[in-house]
């Protein structure tokens, strides 16, 4: 692991940083570790293990201090939601998704919104992005969830699908359209909805392959009144909101995955270190060093990037879609490889319960499709290159 290792101790991260980091560590190894097995199969939602990560106040260090916070690098979040990903896929996504759905809010509410919602989150609390529908996944245009300016107020019609931890979320970031405005594109808002608002109400819960005890639910809003300060920015500014709130999350889907394959990474060449066949350890089989080789090199690369988008970002560089498009699709694409590779490496008993590596497939998968399929970012990149 000593290149891996090299690479992990090569990021440039203030003293503080380092130190809350080997505080991530040290939980994700004696606690959110050893519980993932049992949350996988329950499929309960892990409260001790964000029970944990508020212990450390790490919902903290993507608030500014002004609002609660104690606001870091995004290299220093990408590096702590990796190790929790590793840890548990599942408590990794319930964290990220608050970061996911958090930004949007601070970098485009007003000072009156900021003071009022990111307090709470700054103290543990869970915050959830809404965006998809059954007749909207990667083309969010089609959303059908609507937004009828009322006097002093928005009510809001329709529903969502597939929304992480929509059930639980202290604040949704709810994306639709603006009634008063016919073009599709030009129509897509935000505004932000409180949990426990009359109307909303959760009626479907998944029942997934992978990431199990991270809730994956749908939601309805029927006639739900949400005051007209809680439109973030204006109406019709949904879209600028969200490429720019993808540009932030799709580095940490893929700092998520990478967690993911470097769990599996490791489990598999800790396997094969002691497990014999033919009189020798596995390792020692040429056929499975080519196999390790592949897969160490494919991961110190990816990883070398994520790294790379995570300074360009706290740079101020902006304009990072087509690079977070790469990263996203290659992150979560080894992911699956690595994982699939795992089990293979462990034979028979890598398609069973008694082993991790099974889950850590299971785990992966939905990387390759939430926040955009891995299809819809290879023609993005491939579009960029059009000349006009």
């Amino acid at each position: 692991m000593k290149v891996l290792n090299r690479l992990d101790n090569s990021l440039d991260l203030p003293e503080e940083e380092r130190l809350l980091l080997d505080a991530v560590r040290a939980l994700c190894r004696d606690q959110i570790g050893p519980r993932a097995t049992a949350y996988d199969k329950s499929g309960e939602f892990p409260w001790d293990n964000i029970d944990g990560i508020n212990e450390l106040g790490l919902n903290g260090m993507f608030i500014p201090e002004e609002y609660g916070g104690a606001q870091m690098t995004y290299c220093a979040y990408l590096a702590a939601v990796r190790e929790i990903g590793k840890a548990c896929a599942a408590t990794g996504l319930i964290w990220g998704t608050t970061f996911h759905a958090i930004k949007p809010v601070i970098d485009f509410a007003n000072h009156q919104q900021k003071t009022q919602f990111l307090p709470r989150i700054a103290q543990g609390g869970l915050a959830s992005l809404c965006i998809t529908e059954p007749t909207a996944g990667s083309d969010a245009t089609h959303m059908k969830t609507r937004f009828v300016p009322d006097g002093d107020h928005i009510i809001v019609q329709g529903g969502k699908t597939f929304i992480s931890t929509g059930d639980h979320a202290d604040l949704l970031v709810l994306f639709g359209k603006w009634s008063e405005i016919e073009n599709d594109k030009k129509a897509i808002s935000v505004i932000l909805i409180e949990k426990g608002a009359a109307g909303l109400s959760v009626i479907g819960k998944e029942d997934k392959m992978g990431q199990r005890a991270a809730s994956t639910v749908s939601l309805s809003f029927d006639d739900v009144r949400v005051p007209q300060e809680n439109l973030l920015g204006e109406p019709g500014d949904g879209l600028k909101i969200l490429f720019t709130a993808l540009n932030k999350s799709r580095p940490s889907i893929a700092a998520h995955a990478l967690g993911i394959a470097r769990a599996a990474f490791e489990e598999a060449v800790a396997y094969i270190n002691k497990r014999q066949q033919s009189g020798q350890n596995i390792i020692d089989f040429q056929g499975i060093q080519f196999m390790l080789a592949d897969m160490a090199t494919d991961l110190a690369l990816c990883e070398s990037w994520l790294w790379r988008i995570g300074a360009m970002i706290d740079q101020g560089e902006e304009d990072v879609g087509i690079e977070a498009s790469m990263l996203k699709m290659r992150a979560s694409d080894l992911a699956m490889r690595i994982t699939t590779d795992a089990v293979q490496l462990h034979g028979g008993y890598g398609y069973c319960k008694d082993y991790a590596v099974e889950r850590y497939m299971r785990d992966a998968k939905i990387t390759q499709i939430y926040e955009g399929t891995n299809q819809i970012h290879r023609q993005l990149i491939g579009r960029s290159f059009i000349e006009r």
